[in-house]
């Protein structure tokens, strides 16, 4: 799969209370207020949320689709490259879980 931004932003509409805004240079977006991804490197890959323990398991085990910025080593964020994507279900999976992570706790239990 060759996901792409517009993939990425059509996922992420299909889920509750979010809006996309434009920080840092970039594309990010969130979901009632709090961050849940952004869209860096021109648009080529994403930055989502991820417990530490899961994101170095992920990139241990798949590095040329998941690796953890810099800037970002000790926070719960890992990077994706879109192009390295099998399919849809896991683009929507990956972004779907970011979301379930900062979403607050009544929206988790109205949309379950």
């Amino acid at each position: 799969m060759k996901a792409t931004g517009d993939d990425v932003r059509t996922v992420v509409a299909s889920l509750p209370e979010t809006t996309e805004q434009f920080a840092w240079g970039m594309p990010v977006f969130k979901v009632a207020g709090k961050l849940f991804l952004t869209l860096p490197e021109d648009e080529t890959s994403m930055a989502v949320r991820c417990p530490i323990v899961d994101r170095d398991e992920l990139v241990l085990a798949e590095p040329a689709k998941f690796w953890i910025a810099t800037h970002e080593a000790g926070n719960p964020w890992v990077r994706v490259r879109l192009a390295a994507l099998d399919d849809r279900e896991e683009l929507t999976a990956i972004i779907t879980d970011s979301w379930r992570l900062a979403a607050p706790r009544a929206l988790l239990e109205k949309t379950d």
